[in-house]
Parts: structure tokens; C-alpha cells; sequence
């Protein structure tokens, strides 16, 4: 029987969800004594038909009219109904409905007989309803009508016999201050707050309590000197007297009570709330025991869990307290305090601390290097929880701890953070051991702003290596891919031609042309990271010829991806200058569409030829409709030709002066001498190449040289790596794609030589090369040749996988 009264009314409410989704209402006789009925349904169809009430009003299925003539009384009928989930859930869709119902129907029907339902002689259930709908009804009427119709009805609530029911209308006053004004505000309210404040009730003094803080703002200088400030002061001095739960909530308050008050303490005042706040964030530290958990007693493990919640709320509001004491005084006021929180032996605590680690740094300034010690102790937490709450903010965290400092000098920005490296290091490694990869792959993608903040040899040394292997090794493509990413952004700022070359060289062979296909989709991944960072012709000149001699690849998932990459390929290109290059290009596809036997790669095959014929090829000269792109690809090709020639330099200066440059003086020469963001007006439209380009015999000219090469790095790479993230792989060129390239203007066009990117010869190559090894590049009419039936024993049988397959080492 019951299961067929629990059919019925599923049934019950479908019929009125289709009723109202119809638009019909409930007007006939039949369909109001079932909605009626409802008042005898279970809980669940309770529940259930107060979310659909709810649910059609946010969908605007019918009219507001039409929705508070039919459905309104039930609604109100059921508030005070005896299961308190079912009340709770009735009580939301109302408080959801007066959002939308007009003056006249909230005064006549729900107004008028609140006045009845808040008396002493209704039950409590239903003297606390009325409590929230006065909250709600203040923001729909006028002052004048508050005052003469809600005003009585708060005052008797606030005076109610019963504390929950004094608690929760103390808790709505805040809703009521807002609808009133300042004026009544400071008369009704402000007294029935202080009143509240000293109520027996524990409930509800926090409530007065947490009300008053959130009003401060509301109320002027006399008020908060005379009348809140006694108050607040008595409160604090009670506190470590009452529960615990009060500690809580004062301690999350204390920061905005604080700053609320802050200009109207007195010295001794001040001291003695921030004594307060420092005795808060210590609290159940001095009580030390040797015992076992489980031996503990349960009230002692759940006072403790609650004094966790006082330090982790403490930690919250660190930033707010340095505001208090005046950063100026945070070494002799709150470094203890930051040090004891840092170091806290609960996670929740170091987590929070981690979160308010960049707000610290920031209002420190240039007193940042006070918490230089603390970085490195989070950085180096056995918890990747709080790891992964400080790494959020690293690249602005670690600009702030290289920019800021004692002194303004900036060649005490590596001797300042003697443990960074090998904290960051450490870092990364416990990330990678553990199953958290998310959090692992974030930590990757943040050490791309490493360039900006420690040298180019220890980025090669200490990271760029390590970049490798989470690529070749690592099991999550999310991880290799930013692993991969970040290795693009090393090598972009690498100041060292034979380390760069080493780089390319192992992308090539490691990547490429490694024995494992998926290392050669990583090499893929890696050649559009490069479209995205480098400069056109920096990709021409060592990945376009391995990247296309992947179509000969056995594996057809390699080739796939490959088709998919061809027209961000084929946008790198520059005619006339790379004429060879689409012929190479052409050839491949050619063969592709010719020699394809996967069904499923020839279909991406013919559909990426389509798209490569409407792209229009991009030209040597600037065009009107690819100004921006051309001058941003211009741009990095300027930055990736000072880095030669600073290195050039550098070179010359050095046995000039029989010394070395140090790093440290070549910071302060870059940071010094800043470039703009953007190309000055009259800079020249052709590209450096030749020595024969400019007049590099005057000792002026490379003078000037020197100084844009040492200040560009900085200028390109802003806080936040800005230029990069915002660079987009360029998509479209500018001449059909053709067979032929022959027909086009040549007037107008830059010539870009191969010498912009000349190579050291043999002798100074790096020990890892060979004599006779060298990159490839389109200097020369072919490239190194993959040879795809020897990349592997299992890669040599073609085989189809899923782009999505996890990682298999053939």
C-alpha cells in the first residue's frame, strides 16, 4: 500500500510539472485538491516537489502572476511541516519567490500574516521562519514601510524567550540595516545589537558579535569609538572563557575587525589586540604530550581540531594583520608569528599560509626578503597540498623575491636565495613521485618564468635536462606536454648558442627520431610549442625538415597528428625566401595522398589538403592584413638575433678586458637598461642577417648592440611570461597553395639569410656532438633523413592506435 501511495505522488508530481511547463496553472477544482494532497506526502515527495517548484520558477515556465495564484499557499502551507529537511527546502523556494513577486502580493500574502505566525503563542519552528522571510522582505519595500510594518515585528523577535530564536533574528539584522539606511540603522538597530551582546546565550552573542563586524563599515567614527569598541574588547577578553567555537569564529573575523577599527585604537589598544592575535595563532601548540592518538580522549582530539581551526583562520588573516602593525614593522612584530605559522605541524594551517604566501610578499615589498627562508620551507613541505596552494603565485612570488629585496641592486637576487634551486628541484621531484599529476604538471607549466629569475646556466644545468626526461619517461601526456612546453621557453632565453644547439639536437634525435612513436608525437607536440614561441624562420631553419619527414613515419598515429599540424606548418613559411621549403612540403602531401593505406589517415590527409589550399601564404614584405602577426613574428626574430649577437659580444668584450662578464653584472646591465614592449615606429623593416647588413665595425654601433641585447630578455619576459601566453600560432597566410609558387610579386620582400642563425663550426660544438653530426637546417637543399623502418623493433609494422592510447613504449 505504501509503495502505491509513493507511486501516486511521483505520479502526483508529474502531472503538475507538466501542468506548469503547459503554462496552464491550477485552476481546476481537481488539480488544487491534489496539490493539497501533497500536504500528506512522504518526505521525498516533499523534497522533491519543493525543488521542482522551485526549479519552474527559475525556468520562468509561467508567469509570475500565474505562479503565485496557484502555487503560492501551498508553498507557505507546507513551511512549517515537522521534518526539518522538508521545512528548510519549502522555506528556500519561498525566500526564491519574493526575489520575484510584487509589492501588493508579498504585503497581502506574506506580510500581513507573518504578523500572527512571529507571536509567542506559534511555535518556535515557526517564529524562526518568520525570522528569515523579514530578512528577505527588507530589500523589497521602502524605509518608511519597513520602519512602520517590519521594524515591530524584528524588535519582538529580538526579544523572543527562546536564544535560537534571538540568534537567528540577530543574524538577519544585518539584511535589515542594509534595506533601512544608516540613519535608522544607527537609532533601531545598533541598540538591539548591543543588547544581543551581552544575551546569556552564547549563540547569540557571536551572532551580535559577527553582525557588528560585518556593519562597521555602516557606522561613523563616534559609534565605533564609543559604542562597538567596548563592546568588541569585551567580547576578545571573554573568548578563551567560553567554547572553543566562539574562538573560531572570532579568529576568522579578526582581521576585519581590525581593519574596521583601525585609527581608532589607542597605542596600548593596539598592542593589545595584536597580543591577542599572536596568543590566537599559537593556541594548543604549548600543549605537548607524548601520547598516542588513540589514546587521547575524544574531547581532547576534538578541542584540538578546533584549535587547528583557530590557527588555520589566523593564517587567513595574516595579510590583513601586516596591513595592522604597518609592513614597515613586520620583522619586529609578526615575523615570529609568520615563521610559527609557516611551520605549523598541521597541514590546514601551512595550506592557508601557502594561499596568503604572494598577498605577504606583496605588501612586504621590498622587505620580501625577511620571508626569503620561509619560501624555501614551503617549497620543501613533505605535503603537496601546500605545495600546490604556493605554486598558484610562484612566477609573481619569485619575481617579487628577484626584484625586491634590502637594497635595489639586483646582482644580490641570486646570493639572496642561496636554496631556491635546489628547493625547487626537490620539488619538482616529489611532485613527480607521487599520483597527484595535476598538481606536478601545474608545478611544470609555472617553471616557465624560471628565466627571469636565476641564470641561464643553472635553468640548463639544474632544469632543462630534467625537462628531457619527464618528456621521454613520464606516463602523463597532460605532464610531458607541459614539461615539453616549458623546455621551449628555457631554450627561447638561453643565452648560449652551443647549449642551444645542443637542445635542438637532442629534440631531434631523442624526440624525432626516437625508437618509440611516442616520443615522436611528443616531438610533434614540441614543433607547435616552438610555431607558438619562436619566430618563423627560427622553426624553418632546424624543425620544418624533421617535422615533415615524419609522413614517411610507420605508425599512423604519428602520421595523423602530423596532418593535423601541416597548416600550422605550412604558416611558418615565407615566399619567395622559402620557396624550397613548400616544395618539400608539396612533395610530402603528394606522397601522403598517393601512398596512404590507412583509411583513417588518408580521410585527415584530404581533409587538411583542402584547408592547406585556402590558406594564403604569408610574404617576405609586411601586408595591411597580417600587420600584427608579421610584426610580432619580427619581434621575436629581433630578440632570437640579439642573442647571438650579446653572446658575440660578450665574447669580444671578454678578451678585450682579459676577464669574463659575471652573471650577476649582466643582470644589472639588462635590468638597467629597459626596452620598450613594443616595435618603435622607425625600426627597420628588414630583418638583420649578413654582417654586410650593418655597419658592425663601429665601436658605437656595437655599443648599442650590447645594450638592447642585454636589455631585450627582460623586456620580452614580463612577470607573468606575458608575450608567450599571449602569442598565437599563426593560422593564415598569404597566396593560395599551389603546385607552383611562380607568378608571385617579388617587390617589397625581405631577404632572410641564413646567416641570422649561423652556426658555431665543429671545434666549438659541445663534447655530445659528433665531428661529423650537424642540425638540420634550410640552409641546405635537403635535411637529415628519418629512416623510419629502423626507429624501433615494433614501430617497423605500421599499426593504428587511438590518439587517446596511454603511453606504450614499442
Amino acid at each position: 500500500m505504501s509503495s502505491k501511495v509513493h507511486e501516486d505522488a511521483h505520479l502526483f508530481t508529474q502531472r503538475v510539472w507538466i501542468s506548469l511547463c503547459l503554462s496552464r496553472g491550477c485552476d481546476s477544482v481537481e488539480e488544487k485538491q491534489e496539490l493539497e494532497a501533497l500536504h500528506v506526502a512522504g518526505v521525498e515527495m516533499q523534497l522533491t516537489a519543493a525543488v521542482s517548484f522551485l526549479t519552474i520558477l527559475q525556468d520562468e515556465s509561467v508567469s509570475v502572476h500565474t505562479y503565485a495564484h496557484s502555487f503560492l499557499q501551498v508553498i507557505l502551507l507546507h513551511l512549517e511541516h515537522r521534518d526539518a529537511g522538508v521545512s528548510n527546502a519549502w522555506l528556500e523556494t519561498l525566500l526564491s519567490v519574493i526575489e520575484v513577486l510584487p509589492k501588493d502580493t508579498l504585503r497581502h500574502e506574506i506580510l500581513n500574516p507573518l504578523v500572527s505566525k512571529a507571536q509567542l503563542s506559534q511555535t518556535v519552528q515557526s517564529r524562526l521562519v518568520s525570522c528569515k522571510i523579514l530578512g528577505k522582505l527588507t530589500n523589497k519595500f521602502d524605509a518608511l514601510a519597513i520602519k512602520r510594518e517590519i521594524l515591530p515585528l524584528v524588535k519582538s523577535l529580538c526579544q523572543d524567550v527562546e536564544y535560537e530564536v534571538r540568534s537567528c533574528m540577530c543574524r538577519q539584522l544585518e539584511n535589515i540595516a542594509q534595506g533601512i539606511g544608516t540613519e535608522l540603522t544607527k537609532s533601531v538597530v545598533l541598540p538591539e545589537l548591543i543588547e544581543l551582546s551581552r544575551d546569556e546565550g552564547s549563540s547569540v552573542r557571536l551572532a551580535a558579535f559577527e553582525t557588528l563586524v560585518n556593519l562597521l563599515d555602516i557606522f561613523d567614527t563616534d559609534d565605533r569609538s564609543q559604542t562597538i569598541l567596548p563592546v568588541v574588547k569585551s567580547f576578545c577578553e571573554k573568548s578563551f572563557k567560553a567554547d572553543e567555537s566562539i574562538l573560531i569564529s572570532l579568529s576568522f573575523h579578526l582581521g576585519k575587525l581590525c581593519h574596521g577599527l583601525y585609527g581608532i585604537f589607542t597605542p596600548d589598544q593596539h598592542l593589545r589586540f595584536l597580543e591577542f592575535y599572536k596568543k590566537l595563532c599559537t593556541l594548543g601548540l604549548q600543549q605537548e604530550n607524548g601520547h598516542n592518538e588513540n589514546q587521547i580522549p575524544p574531547q581532547i582530539l576534538e578541542q584540538e581540531k578546533k584549535y587547528i581551526s583557530v590557527r588555520k583562520n589566523c593564517a587567513y588573516n595574516f595579510p590583513a594583520m601586516i596591513v595592522f602593525v604597518d609592513p614597515k614593522n613586520f620583522h619586529m612584530e609578526l615575523y615570529s608569528t609568520f615563521f610559527c605559522l609557516c611551520h605549523d605541524p598541521e597541514v590546514p594551517v601551512r595550506y592557508t599560509i601557502a594561499i596568503c604566501f604572494y598577498e605577504v610578499s606583496k605588501l612586504l615589498n621590498s622587505g620580501v626578503y625577511l620571508i626569503h627562508k620561509e619560501l624555501i620551507t614551503l617549497l620543501q613541505d613533505e605535503s603537496l597540498e601546500v605545495l600546490d596552494a604556493l605554486i598558484d603565485h610562484l612566477p609573481e612570488i619569485l619575481e617579487l623575491m628577484s626584484t625586491g629585496g634590502e637594497s635595489s641592486v639586483q646582482e644580490n637576487k641570486l646570493s639572496s636565495l642561496p636554496d631556491l634551486v635546489p628547493a625547487l628541484t626537490a620539488a619538482e621531484q616529489r611532485a613527480a613521485a607521487s599520483l597527484k599529476w595535476r598538481t606536478h604538471e601545474k608545478l611544470l607549466q609555472k617553471y616557465a618564468c624560471l628565466p627571469q629569475v636565476i641564470s641561464s646556466d643553472q635553468i640548463y644545468y639544474r632544469f632543462l635536462q630534467r625537462m628531457f626526461t619527464i618528456m621521454m619517461t613520464n606516463n602523463v601526456l597532460p605532464v610531458q606536454k607541459a614539461a615539453s612546453r616549458t623546455l621551449c621557453i628555457f631554450l627561447r632565453y638561453n643565452r648560449k648558442q652551443e647549449q642551444r644547439h645542443e637542445v635542438i639536437q637532442k629534440l631531434i634525435e631523442q624526440l624525432g627520431q626516437g625508437k618509440s612513436y611516442w616520443n615522436r608525437l611528443r616531438f610533434l607536440d614540441t614543433c607547435e610549442f616552438i610555431i607558438e614561441i619562436f619566430s618563423k624562420s627560427f622553426f624553418c631553419k632546424y624543425f620544418f625538415l624533421p617535422a615533415i619527414e615524419l609522413t614517411h613515419d610507420p605508425v599512423a598515429n604519428v602520421r595523423m597528428k602530423l596532418c593535423y599540424l601541416l597548416p600550422k606548418v605550412k604558416s611558418t613559411l615565407k615566399i619567395p625566401a622559402d620557396k624550397h621549403l613548400l616544395q618539400q612540403l608539396e612533395m610530402c602531401v603528394r606522397k601522403l595522398l598517393c601512398q596512404e593505406k590507412d583509411k583513417d589517415v588518408l580521410a585527415i590527409v584530404k581533409r587538411t589538403v583542402l584547408e592547406l589550399d585556402r590558406m594564403e601564404m604569408s610574404m617576405d614584405a609586411f601586408q595591411k592584413k597580417f600587420y600584427e602577426k608579421d610584426l610580432l613574428d619580427q619581434e621575436k626574430e629581433r630578440e632570437e638575433l640579439l642573442l647571438l649577437e650579446m653572446e658575440q659580444l660578450e665574447k669580444e668584450k671578454q678578451q678585450n678586458d682579459g676577464r669574463p662578464m659575471s652573471d650577476k653584472t649582466f643582470e644589472k646591465k639588462r635590468r638597467d637598461s629597459k626596452t620598450p614592449t613594443s616595435l618603435p615606429k622607425n625600426i627597420p623593416i628588414s630583418v638583420p642577417g649578413s654582417s654586410s647588413a650593418t655597419p658592425s665595425t663601429s665601436k658605437e654601433i656595437k655599443k648599442s648592440k650590447l645594450i638592447r641585447s642585454q636589455s631585450f630578455n627582460n623586456q620580452a619576459f614580463h612577470a607573468k611570461y606575458g608575450n608567450l601566453d599571449k602569442c598565437t600560432t599563426s593560422k593564415s597566410s598569404t597566396a593560395a597553395y599551389t603546385p607552383s609558387v611562380s607568378g608571385l610579386s617579388k617587390t617589397s620582400m625581405i631577404s632572410l639569410t641564413d646567416d641570422s642563425f649561423r652556426m658555431r663550426n665543429t671545434n666549438s660544438a659541445p663534447s655530445s656532438f659528433s665531428s661529423n653530426t650537424s642540425l638540420p637546417s634550410t640552409s641546405r637543399g635537403t635535411g637529415n633523413s628519418v629512416d623510419p623502418k629502423s626507429s624501433g623493433s615494433k614501430d617497423t609494422q605500421p599499426r593504428k592506435a587511438t590518439l587517446k592510447s596511454r603511453k606504450s613504449n614499442p
